[in-house]
Parts: structure tokens; sequence; C-alpha cells
């Protein structure tokens, strides 16, 4: 047993001592072995599951899960520590000097009259802060990690306030269409497949940035959406396997389910 008391509250403090008992001689097996590449999913999946909780609007799972975020924060920062890399007071503090310096019309002598001026300011600062002195180099600054539809349309975004995009909706949505029929084509043997999909989401995209989409948001209501209509026309199928069905049948389930979907026309 480590030396630990119980508390009926406990804070960061007591996190940071629970993280380092865990980790220590005696401690939990599991917690010992971890690495930072060995939990590197574990961020992702509890910062996803923050966005969640944030979409159900549910206060309760929304603190549970921001705590999870916040243990791998300090998992990470004790495992620094150990490597005698950095420590949580180093994170604390480099977050800290962040904020300030790219908040100078807060705590310095510049202005932002309104949000657009503030996130001009902050765009400027982090530029100077990561010496980026090109659009090439912000855009290149753009996590790799990022889930894709996410990192096009910030990259986009970058290059937009670089001047380099159009003036106006048609041309994106010509572009999406031109795009379609090279996938089409490269479908049939004429090009690469991959790179004329990659093109197609790209371009669609610059089209939902300018009818002012969030394309991730987009795509997970359209995932959404065929959840609820799949399981219409598995329900409508009286129990029979899906792939013994005619093709024309399981159009007209899947018409039904698109039907009752509709929003009610006003007379």
């Amino acid at each position: 047993m480590v030396d630990f008391q119980y508390m009926e509250r406990y804070d960061i403090q007591d996190l940071r001592r629970i993280m380092a008992l865990l980790r220590a001689p005696g401690g939990c097996p599991w917690d010992r072995e971890q690495t930072h590449e060995s939990i590197r999913r574990n961020m992702l999946e509890e910062a996803y599951e923050v966005v969640e909780a944030i979409d159900e609007k549910d206060p309760e799972h929304l603190k549970e899960e921001l705590g999870d975020v916040l243990l791998q924060v300090v998992f990470h920062a004790q495992m620094a520590r150990e490597e005698g890399l950095f420590t949580f007071d180093d994170v604390v503090d480099g977050v800290a000097q962040k904020m300030v310096f790219r908040h100078p019309h807060v705590f310095g002598q510049a202005h932002a009259d309104d949000c657009a001026q503030a996130l001009d300011t902050w765009d400027a600062q982090k530029r100077e802060e990561k010496d980026q002195r090109t659009a090439s180099d912000t855009l290149k600054g753009v996590a790799r990690s990022l889930p894709a539809l996410i990192r096009a349309e910030k990259i986009q975004s970058k290059a937009a306030k670089a001047g380099f995009d159009w003036p106006d909706p048609a041309p994106a949505l010509d572009k999406l269409a031109e795009e379609a029929d090279e996938l089409r084509r490269a479908a049939q043997g004429d090009g690469d497949p991959e790179e004329e999909l990659g093109d197609l989401l790209f371009a669609a995209v610059k089209a939902g940035r300018f009818l002012g989409l969030d394309s991730e948001q987009a795509l997970t209501r359209a995932c959404d959406k065929f959840i609820r209509r799949f399981q219409t026309v598995e329900e409508r199928a009286g129990g029979r396997p899906l792939g013994e069905l005619p093709l024309e049948e399981l159009e007209a389930l899947w018409a039904q389910a698109k039907a009752e979907e509709a929003p009610t026309q006003k007379p």
C-alpha cells in the first residue's frame, strides 16, 4: 500500500500526487508501463468526448470529460518530469506566458475593439512567436495530426487571409463539380482515385467555408442521418438479411426512410 490519505475533496495538487504515486514503485503496473506514445490515442479520444458532452449540453458529462482531459495532461507532465524534460508547473507557466503574449490588447498597449481585431492580433502575435515569416509558414504550422477536414479548413482560412481565395461561392461550387468529374474519370482508370478523392474532399471543404458551414459538423450530421435511415431500412426488411434483398427493394426502402424524414411542406 502507498502512503495516501483519502479526502472528501481533492485539488490539482492532490491529482498530481495521485499520478506520481501511480507511477512510483508499488503503484499501478499499467500506469508505470505507459509512455507518451502508448497513451497518445487516449488524449485524442478524451478530447472528442469533451466535444460530445458540449454537443449534448450536459454540464455533468462535460465536467467529467474535462477531468479526463486534465488527467491526460497530468499523466504526460508526470512522465516528462521523471525523464527530466519539464514539469507540470512548466506547462502552466508556458501557457500563461503564451496567453499574456498573444493578448497585447489586454495586457499591453495594443487595441482590439471587436472579435475580428482580437483574432488579427492573436494571429500576428502567434506568427511572431513561432517565427512564421511567410504565408506558407503559417500553412505548414497547421498540425498534421488534426482530423483532415478540420486541417483543410484551417489551411484554407489561412490562405484566404493571405489573399489567396475566390471572391464569392460560385467558383468554389464549380470547382466541387469539376473535382467530382475528375474522380469519376479516375475511377474508370484515368488518373489516381485516391488523389482525386482528396481533391474532391478539399473542394467540398472550400465550398462549405463559403457557405459558412463547418465541414466536420456537416459530415457528423450526415453520418447520424445515414444511421437513422439504415435502421429504418433494416426494420422494414423484417429480419431478412439486407445482402439478400434485391437492389431495387433496398432502394425503395431507403426512399421510404428518406421520405419519412423530409420536413413537412406548408401549404
